[in-house]
C-alpha cells in the first residue's frame, strides 16, 4: 500500500471520528442521561461528566491529527507505531466492549437505533483496521 493511500484512509479516519463526536452529542437526550444521572451522588455523577467529556476531546483529538497531519501516523517511526497501536487499541477494545459488555436490553426501540449502532460499530472496526495496519507497517519499518 502506498503511502498516500494510506494517509487518505487515516484522513478518512479523521473524518469518521468527527462523526462519532458529532453523533456522541446526541447521546445524552437519546438515552436520558439527566433523568438517569439524577439518581446518582453528585460526585459520582461529576465523575461520570468528566469522563465522558475525555472520552470526547480524545475522539476529538484523534479525529484533528488524523486529518491535519497523517504523515505524522505513517512515518514510520517508533512513536508513529505507538500512537496507531494506542488508537487500534483504544478502538479495539471499545469495539469488543460492544459485544461482550453492554447490555442492550433497555436501549430505544426502532430501527433508527439498530442502525445507528451499527453505523458506531462500522467505525469502530474501520478505526480499529486503518490505525492497527499503520501501527504495524511504521513498527515493521522502524529503523
Amino acid at each position: 500500500m502506498t503511502d498516500e493511500t494510506l494517509m487518505w484512509l487515516i484522513r478518512a479516519a479523521g473524518a469518521g471520528h468527527f462523526a462519532v463526536v458529532a453523533a456522541s452529542t446526541g447521546a445524552p437526550k437519546v438515552l436520558r442521561w439527566k433523568e438517569e444521572l439524577a439518581r446518582l451522588r453528585p460526585l459520582n455523577r461529576q465523575i461520570f461528566s468528566t469522563y465522558a467529556g475525555y472520552i470526547l476531546t480524545i475522539n476529538l483529538l484523534f479525529g484533528l491529527i488524523s486529518i491535519a497531519a497523517p504523515q505524522w501516523l505513517i512515518d514510520r517511526t517508533p512513536l508513529a507505531a505507538c500512537i496507531c497501536g494506542f488508537i487500534a487499541l483504544y478502538w479495539g477494545a471499545r469495539l469488543l466492549l460492544q459485544f461482550v459488555y453492554y447490555d442492550n436490553s433497555a436501549a430505544p426501540p426502532g430501527f433508527q437505533y439498530k442502525l445507528a449502532e451499527w453505523v458506531f460499530i462500522a467505525h469502530f472496526a474501520y478505526f480499529t483496521g486503518v490505525f492497527g495496519f499503520a501501527g504495524v507497517r511504521n513498527l515493521m519499518a522502524a529503523p
